[in-house]
């Protein structure tokens, strides 16, 4: 347990995640503050002298360790990281760690996602299964690591859906649903996302390794 001064209590820890992303800072500094995690969470904007990571990884946890290492030993600080992606079923997972950049180049969503279309056009609904997983990871600038794993089950749409979400959530729609990704709200989808569930599970592990 940290000391304290007399009438102060400690700093809380300063946690570092790897994005650059507001939404997603949001998102985890809300789940640390349900589970009742006094630290303080800043994002990547907070080093700018710290470079991005190439996520030479060859799966999401080797790539979301890749970035909380390098973020840790660049800042001193405890660091969180991510990777997450689409894994198809027909298509042997792919395109997994490649989600991002599976038109060719990184980012373009709308490429991507009519890529995908195109690849699975002749491809029958009962075959159209696919799921989002996320890896979320903790590294220490001890070197101690933890990685946790979430994961969204559901069925590819052979059109795209609504105008929420992005990546592939206007054609992913979880399995119990009726809508996309891209359909529900930003709190239903918080709630069953590959991302929402391995950040929670993160949680856990940042209040056992830092208190």
């Amino acid at each position: 347990m940290q000391s304290q001064t007399a009438g102060h209590p400690a700093p809380p820890h300063r946690l570092v995640l790897a994005t650059r992303n507001a939404g997603k800072i949001s998102e985890l500094r809300a789940i640390l503050e349900a589970a009742g995690l006094g630290v303080e969470l800043v994002g990547a904007d907070a080093y700018p002298d710290v470079p991005d990571v190439k996520e030479t990884g060859v799966t999401f946890a080797e790539n979301a360790l890749l970035k909380a290492h390098a973020l840790a030993q660049a800042t001193g600080h405890p660091a969180v990281a991510d990777d997450s992606g689409l894994c198809v079923d027909v298509l042997g997972g792919a395109p997994g760690i490649f989600s991002a950049r599976w038109a060719g180049r990184h980012g373009d969503d709308r490429a991507n996602l009519d890529l995908l279309l195109a690849q699975l056009s002749d491809i029958d609904d009962e075959h159209r299964t696919a799921h989002f997983a996320c890896a979320a990871a903790l590294a220490l600038p001890d070197g101690t690591e933890r990685v946790v794993e979430g994961t969204l089950e559901g069925t590819l749409r052979h059109t795209p859906a609504g105008t929420g979400g992005f990546g592939y959530d206007p054609i992913l729609q979880p399995l119990g649903e009726t809508r996309t990704c891209a359909e529900l709200t930003p709190a239903e989808k918080n709630a069953i996302s590959h991302r929402g569930k391995a950040f929670r599970a993160l949680a856990g592990v940042v209040g056992e390794l830092l208190g």
